[in-house]
C-alpha cells in the first residue's frame, strides 16, 4: 500500500498542511466574491447586475475549499470537528443558511419577474453579510481556544466585523480588475476604506496574538521566529501602504495594472494567514489540542491519502483553468 512507511507524526504534518491549503485559498477565493456580495448596492441595479457578472463564472468553484476544509478536518482530526461544532453550531447553522440563500438568490435573480429581481439581490447581499459575519465570528472564537467567556464573545464580534471588512476590500479589488467605468470607480472608493479597517484589524489581531496564550507570546517574542513574525505585519503594512499609492494613480493610468491591487491584498491574505499559521503550530485547536491529540487512525489516514494527492491537484487543476478561460473584464452572465 502507498505511503505505508509515514508515521503518524509525519502524516499529522500532511493533513494540517493540506488543511491550512484548504483554508487559505477558501478564504482568498470565496473570500472576494463573499466581498462583492457584501458591497452590492440596494439602489443602483446596473452595478449590481454588473458585479454578479464579474464572479458568476467562479463563485461555485470556490466554495469547494470549503468543502475540502471541512471534509478534512472531519476524518484527519475527528476530535477537533466534534469541538469545534459542539462551541460553534449556531454560527455555523448561520453560515450555512447565509450560503444556502447566496447559491438560491443567485439563481432566482435571474428567472424571476422583474419587479422581483431587486429582493432576490438584496438575499444576495444579505446572505453574503450572514456569511462573512458568522465566519468572522467562528475565527474569533477558534482563536481564543474555543472560550465562551465575555471577553472572547466580544474578541469574536471583532473578529467577524474584520473578516467582513477583509472580504470587502478584496471584493473591491477584484471589481477593480474584473469593472469598468462607473462601477470600477466605486470600486477604488470601497477600495480604500476597506484598506484602512484592514490595515486597523491587523494591528488589532497581531496585539491579540501577544495577549491570548502564552506560548503565542513567547514564540512572537523569542529569536529567530520573534523576528520573522514581527516583519510580517510589518510587511503587510508596507504593502498597504503600496496599495494605497497604485489605488491613488490607477485612475489615470488608462487600464495598466488593475490587477495590483487584487495582486496586494491576496499577498495581504496569505501574509496573515502565515503569521497565523506559525503563532498556532502543533495546535489543532489553540492553546486546547494539537495535531497529535487530535489525529485520527493512522492506517486509515493512510488509505485517505491515497485519494487525496489525487483530488487536491485534479481541485486546483480545474480552479486555475475556470480562471483562465475567464480571464480578463466580466461579461454579462446569459442563463440560457
Amino acid at each position: 500500500m502507498p505511503f505505508e512507511s509515514l508515521s503518524a507524526e509525519t502524516l499529522g504534518d500532511i493533513y494540517i498542511g493540506l488543511l491550512g491549503l484548504a483554508v487559505l485559498l477558501y478564504a482568498i477565493l470565496d473570500g472576494y466574491d463573499l466581498g462583492v456580495g457584501v458591497l452590492l448596492p440596494p439602489r443602483e441595479e446596473k452595478f449590481r447586475d454588473d458585479m454578479i457578472a464579474s464572479i458568476g463564472p467562479y463563485w461555485d468553484a470556490n466554495e469547494t475549499w470549503l468543502v475540502l476544509a471541512v471534509g478534512l478536518l472531519l476524518f484527519a482530526f475527528p476530535e477537533a470537528h466534534s469541538a469545534f461544532l459542539q462551541t460553534l453550531y449556531i454560527p455555523a447553522t448561520l453560515m450555512l443558511i447565509g450560503l444556502i440563500l447566496r447559491g438560491v438568490s443567485f439563481d432566482f435573480r435571474a428567472k424571476v419577474a422583474q419587479v422581483k429581481k431587486r429582493s432576490w439581490d438584496l438575499s444576495f447581499k444579505w446572505g453574503s453579510l450572514l456569511t462573512t459575519l458568522a465566519q468572522g465570528y467562528m475565527l474569533g472564537i477558534f482563536v481564543t481556544g474555543l472560550r465562551t467567556d465575555i471577553w472572547a464573545q466580544g474578541f469574536a464580534l471583532l473578529s467577524a466585523l474584520g473578516v467582513t471588512a477583509a472580504y470587502a476590500f478584496i471584493g473591491a479589488c477584484w471589481l477593480i480588475m474584473k469593472a469598468e467605468n462607473q462601477l470600477q470607480e466605486k470600486a477604488f472608493t470601497w477600495a480604500r476604506r476597506g484598506l484602512v479597517v484592514l490595515a486597523a484589524g491587523i494591528i488589532g489581531v497581531s496585539i491579540a496574538n501577544l495577549t491570548l496564550h502564552d506560548d503565542v507570546r513567547a514564540l512572537w517574542l523569542s529569536a529567530p521566529w520573534g523576528y520573522a513574525l514581527m516583519a510580517i505585519p510589518l510587511t503587510c503594512f508596507t504593502l498597504l501602504v503600496l496599495c494605497a499609492v497604485v489605488l491613488k494613480k490607477l485612475p489615470h493610468a488608462d487600464g495598466h495594472g488593475e490587477w495590483l491591487p487584487f495582486l496586494i491584498a491576496l499577498l495581504v491574505f496569505v501574509l496573515s494567514f502565515s503569521a497565523f499559521a506559525i503563532s498556532y503550530y502543533p495546535y489543532v485547536i489553540p492553546g486546547q489540542m494539537t495535531v497529535m491529540d487530535a489525529l485520527s487512525d493512522a492506517n486509515s489516514l493512510r488509505f485517505l491519502l491515497v485519494g487525496t494527492v489525487i483530488v487536491v491537484p485534479c481541485i486546483l487543476a480545474y480552479t486555475a483553468m475556470v480562471y483562465k478561460i475567464f480571464a480578463g473584464k466580466s461579461e454579462k452572465l446569459s442563463y440560457y
